[in-house]
């Protein structure tokens, strides 16, 4: 066993962690920061899109993307409730809806290497066992870490959330499988169903392959298989891609609204980032943007509390609910009307489907 004594422990080293860690170490402060997983960046959990505007938040994003996306073409199924395959649905383009597809691997490689170019220490194959009430934090491997502050960035179940009473209730569970893309698209493809309930399906174009997936209801969890399968095979038919699946991947993703994001474990400072804070949008589970973001805002507000300044935290909760908090509401509040409809009547009309999605003015009214 070896004791840690650090300033600040940041767990987890996804895009909201390393940007945290690199953020107050760039400051000059002692930070551990730590990952279950064995590498940077993988298994890649993540449709890989994100909006063209991130490109100003992260400097050097342009060394991992793929391709560049215009516009979305959403597929929305027809009202007929036994026509249920795309071909039956009707076609809307968002002709402006401009994005980049990345390499998420590499983009969470590279962002983690900034961090330890910064002077933080990242491990990997190592997370939290345990925080005890006094902050005293101990890990899988049978270390323990003496931390002033401790930044959760662990996902939508956060360990850290835990310590401090906010959890991820609402969940969707996603599955994807990325395989060869035989025409050249530069659209996301979003295909709303009655077969997805309180979530929807994705056709992402990446270079030479595609990433095809669904996100659900949890207790619908039996159907993603099934209906994955089912969207892929008419894509094989209309010839948009190969039969051949290179790869398998999934996960849940908050789907709640923005959670508590700071307490007190003892005089232990916690600081809650990215998923771990309920920051994904509930509609279209983007969380990237967000994860960066608030990673980094993380990690300025732990610098800034360790040298004094007692607004240092409630400052970084008023910025996180500027950036972020109007649009998870207005999102959460869709999601709750289509659920609510949804087992009301086990099925939703095209207009209601609309309603539910960020391409059509509907989305968007009070």
């Amino acid at each position: 066993m070896q004791k840690h004594d650090v300033d600040i422990l940041v767990v987890g080293l996804g895009p909201a962690g390393s940007s945290a860690a690199s953020a107050a170490s760039a400051a000059g402060k002692n930070v551990l920061a730590i990952d279950r997983k064995a590498k940077a960046g993988y298994p890649v959990q993540c449709a890989e899109f994100v909006p063209q505007m991130m490109g100003v938040e992260v400097k050097g994003l342009s060394n991992v993307i793929e391709q560049p996306i215009k516009s979305m073409d959403t597929f929305v199924e027809a009202q007929d409730p036994n026509s249920t395959e795309p071909d039956s649905a009707e076609k809307f383009i968002m002709e402006n809806f401009p994005g980049h597809m990345i390499n998420r691997g590499e983009f969470d490689r590279e962002l983690v290497e900034k961090a330890q170019a910064n002077g933080a220490d990242c491990r990997f194959v190592v997370g939290i066992s345990n925080i005890d009430d006094d902050g005293l934090v101990h890990l899988t491997n049978g270390d323990v870490v003496k931390a002033k502050v401790i930044i959760g960035a662990d996902g939508p179940r956060s360990k850290t959330g835990q310590a401090i009473g906010q959890v991820n209730t609402e969940l969707l569970e996603t599955r994807q499988i990325t395989v060869n893309l035989l025409k050249p698209h530069f659209s996301t493809d979003i295909f709303l169903s009655n077969e997805i309930p309180g979530g929807y399906a994705w056709l992402f174009p990446k270079g030479k392959v595609a990433n095809i997936g669904l996100g659900l209801i949890p207790q619908e969890k039996s159907s993603l298989k099934p209906v994955l399968e089912k969207l892929h095979g008419f894509l094989v038919k209309q010839g948009r891609v190969g039969a051949e699946v290179i790869r398998h991947t999934g996960g849940a993703i908050p789907v709640g609204g923005m959670l508590g994001t700071s307490s007190f474990k003892g005089a232990v400072l916690v600081l809650l980032a990215g998923d771990a804070a309920g920051l994904t949008n509930p509609i279209t589970g983007a969380g990237i943007n967000a994860a960066v973001m608030s990673g980094q805002l993380a990690g300025e507000a732990a610098t800034n509390w360790l040298a004094g300044d007692g607004d240092a935290v409630e400052e970084y909760e008023e910025e996180l609910e500027a950036l972020f908090a109007r649009s998870l509401k207005h999102a959460v509040k869709r999601r709750g009307e289509i659920l609510a409809n949804w087992n009301d009547k086990g099925i939703l009309s095209a207009s209601e489907l609309q309603k539910g999605w960020i391409a059509f003015p509907e989305y968007w009214q009070a």
